[in-house]
């Protein structure tokens, strides 16, 4: 009985949706914007690439055993490129222009201001700007087959491609209990999600996660119930020890 993973009802997703006649609206989409303590990347290229190397951190090179080398302004990747650390205030320190804002911004917002900024000081006429994350990544908990963090190289990603990374639920993950907590504006806020019914996610306020979110998914009553207190598992050789030793002590206490 212990074996047993719950009935379909329990784990099956999207049972209120059916092909061709279920619509739903969804909510409004919710794109990446950048917070004090993200990396990202800005890449300037223009027709003339001594003029643009003046805007653009310079790449570093990654050697087994060796650091990666730094500068107040930014760290690198394995990768080699340099970016730049969004301080408390919201801003970098970009080469030439000095502090721009960029928190609360999206990736293309920061590129366009960056581009704006560099045509209206006549410093370079033909700007390319590229800004990728660098940082910015989901954590995925609990009942999942590939739990860990996950980096988020798009501008928007939902609860539905964070699972999905993670390898989806294992048979004992709580379909109707899944839950996002998120810090918004100084507080822990916890959203919960319900796998089971398609229009309960796709209008749920944390289908779009943001940065530094954490999925957690709850085990089901089958997993809670292969547990003791002790952390051992009913099926377990320890477990039949264990309790083997305790009914042997009550009986000698007993009859002695």
């Amino acid at each position: 009985m212990l074996s047993s993973c719950g009935s379909s009802k329990e784990v099956v997703y999207f049972q209120d949706l059916k092909p061709g006649e279920s619509e739903i609206t969804l909510p409004e989409v919710q794109t990446i914007t950048v917070q004090p303590e993200d990396k990202i990347s800005i890449i300037v290229n223009s027709r003339d690439p001594q003029l643009t190397d003046l805007f653009n951190l310079p790449y570093v090179s990654r050697q087994l055993g060796q650091s990666l080398r730094t500068n107040g302004l930014s760290t690198g990747t394995n990768n080699g490129v340099s970016g730049y650390t969004v301080d408390a205030e919201g801003n970098i320190d970009f080469p030439v222009l000095g502090k721009v804002h960029v928190a609360g911004l999206k990736r293309e917002e920061i590129a366009e201001h960056i581009k704006n900024e560099l045509v209206t000081k006549n410093l370079v006429k033909d700007p390319v700007v590229t800004v990728e994350f660098m940082n910015l990544c989901v954590s995925v908990m609990g009942e999942v087959n590939n739990p860990g963090r996950f980096s988020i190289d798009r501008d928007r990603i939902t609860i539905l491609d964070a699972l999905s990374m993670a390898g989806d639920l294992t048979i004992y993950g709580n379909r109707q209990k899944v839950m996002v907590l998120r810090q918004e504006d100084g507080q822990q806020r916890v959203y919960g999600v319900n796998l089971t019914s398609g229009e309960h996610v796709y209008t749920s306020p944390a289908y779009y996660l943001q940065q530094n979110d954490v999925v957690y998914v709850e085990p089901n009553d089958v997993r809670s119930r292969q547990s003791t207190v002790n952390g051992n598992n009913v099926r377990s050789t320890s477990f039949w020890i264990s309790l083997a030793s305790l009914l042997t002590s009550v009986a000698i206490l007993i009859f002695n």
